[in-house]
Parts: C-alpha cells; structure tokens; sequence
C-alpha cells in the first residue's frame, strides 16, 4: 500500500511541478506591476504560491533531481518577479497593515533568499500594536504566525498565543463536522497547514484536534470527491500528510491521478478546462500548486521523513 501511494504521489506531483515550470512565464507580473498591486490576487498571490511549492519541494527533498531543479528555478524566477524582495519591501513599507508581504517572503526565506532592509522592516512591524490587532480571520492569523516564525521573526514561538489562536478557528472547537461547507473546508486545510507548517511539524496540531481530523479526514475527502472539487479534495489529501501517522490512500491518489491531465494539468474542478492556453493556466495553477505540495508531502511521509516537533 506504501508503495503505491508513493509511486502514485511522485507521479502526480512530478507532472504538476513540470507543468508549472513549463508554463511559468504565464505567470510572470505585468511589466507595468507596482507594489499598489490593484488586484493582488490575480497574478502576485499565484506567484507566491508557487513560491510556497517549489520552497516544499525542496524542503522534503523526496524528489528527483530534476524535479529538484525545477523547484529551484521556480523559486528563482518567482523571487525574481518580486524584484529579488524589493517589491515586497515597498509594498509593507506603504502599506504597514498587509499581512501579504510577510506571507509571500516566507518561502523564499525559507530556502535562505533573504532581502535585509524587508528582515529590518518585519522585525518592526510585527511588533507593532496596530499590526498585530488588524482583524483576519483566525485561520489567517495562524498564517501570519507561521510566517513570522519561518522567517526567524518568532523562532521560539512566544511571541503568538498558539493556543489561543488554534481555539478561535473553526477546527478549534471541534464543531459537528458534518456541518462543514465549501470555504469552511478551506479554512480548515489551513489551519493545519500553518499549525504544522505544511506537515514540517505535525506535533504542531494538538491531540484533540489530530484526532478530531484523523476521524473525519476521509469522510471529507469522499464528499469533495464525489462531487469533483479536486482542488479541495487535493488540500485536504495535505492534511493527511500533516498529520503524526499520515493518511495517504492509494485509492485517493488513484482518483487525482485519473483526473490529472496527460500534461500535467489538475483541473480545479468537473467542470470543462478551456483549450486557451493562458486561461487554463489561470484557472488551474492553483489546483497544480496544491498537487505538488501533496505529492512531495506524501512521498516524504510514506519514505518516513518529516521535519519533526517543534
């Protein structure tokens, strides 16, 4: 069973991370792009997301070498269209309250591309009163939390009530899991992810909520299955690999794996894939993203690796 999930979770993962590579410059920021960013989700917040992929490909190092190398270049070229950090400084530095700057410097920081006067700008802002009151969703304050200690902001973790902020999301109390919707569900994946910093530290998620999870995780997955939601369904097969004992089915990656495109593409959902290169990139990169994550994160898992407590 090992196995298969493994070999599975490899190949997905592997012709994801390829299609994102072969496809990057899709991605790329319009020339004219200042950090007031008038629509920061359209192209920035895709950017960092590949960022945030490639950063855990290389982390896990379960990959080959030539999906190593991708993941590097993918870094590059995404660190690169942020103008090696500068957009990020200027951005933070015009607009003290956004949490995005510090999110999307994370991965690079992670794999050691640093920007100085961006790491002098956080340890300030962070500490500001203002910036730690500005109201997100609970799931998002986790996010900035896992940031800040990614990027050495918080390497202890005293500076955030972790468990005050686990207890105010959604999972944090445990709630009737059969009332769970669509974003709800969302909400979830993350709060996992930025507990267990994307499966690096799976003793991040308490004992209650790992079993509250390691219960209902498959029910969930079924449902998004069912009703082809792969990109959630893909989110939710991470959490499985957050976990202490991971939950890695062959029969979940049998399901994307089918669905996977001879490309690389994972649709997002059931609905058609448009033939336009450019609107498939757009529509899909998310869902790719996520396929890559979970692959690398199940093939780590399945090999015995994990970053362990923290």
């Amino acid at each position: 069973m090992t196995a298969s999930v493994t070999q599975t979770a490899h190949q997905v993962s592997t012709q994801a991370l390829t299609w994102l590579y072969t496809h990057r410059e899709r991605g790329a920021l319009p020339t004219d792009t200042t950090a007031d960013l008038g629509d920061p989700d359209s192209v920035y917040k895709p950017l960092g997301e590949t960022a945030l992929a490639a950063s855990l490909v290389l982390r896990e190092s379960a990959a080959g070498s030539a999906e190593l190398a991708m993941a590097r270049e993918l870094l590059s070229f995404s660190w690169s269209q942020f103008g090696d950090g500068d957009m990020l400084y200027e951005r933070l530095l015009r607009f003290s309250l956004l949490t995005d700057p510090l999110e999307a410097y994370a991965p690079f920081a992670r794999c050691g591309l640093r920007h100085e006067a961006l790491d002098r700008l956080l340890a300030h802002t962070t500490s500001l009163r203002s910036v730690r009151a500005a109201e997100l969703m609970p799931n998002r304050r986790l996010a900035v939390a896992n940031a800040a200690r990614v990027i050495g902001l918080d390497p202890r973790g005293g500076s955030y009530d972790w468990p005050a902020l686990t207890r105010a999301t959604w999972l944090g109390g445990t709630p009737e899991p059969w009332l769970i919707d669509w974003m709800t569900g969302y909400c979830v994946t993350h709060t996992v992810f930025h507990l267990t910093d994307w499966g690096g530290a799976p003793a991040g998620l308490p004992d209650d909520l790992a079993a509250y999870v390691g219960t209902w995780l498959p029910v969930w997955i079924d449902i998004w299955a069912e009703i082809e939601q792969w990109d959630l369904m893909a989110e939710l097969m991470i959490v499985g690999c957050c976990l202490r004992e991971p939950y890695c089915e062959p029969a979940d990656w049998e399901r994307l794996a089918r669905v996977q495109h001879a490309d690389g593409l994972v649709p997002r959902d059931g609905g058609p894939v448009a033939d336009d290169p450019d609107r498939r990139f757009a529509d899909h990169q998310h869902t790719a993203v996520v396929a890559a994550v979970a692959g690398s994160l199940a093939v780590s898992r399945t090999l015995g690796g994990t970053a362990g407590p923290r």
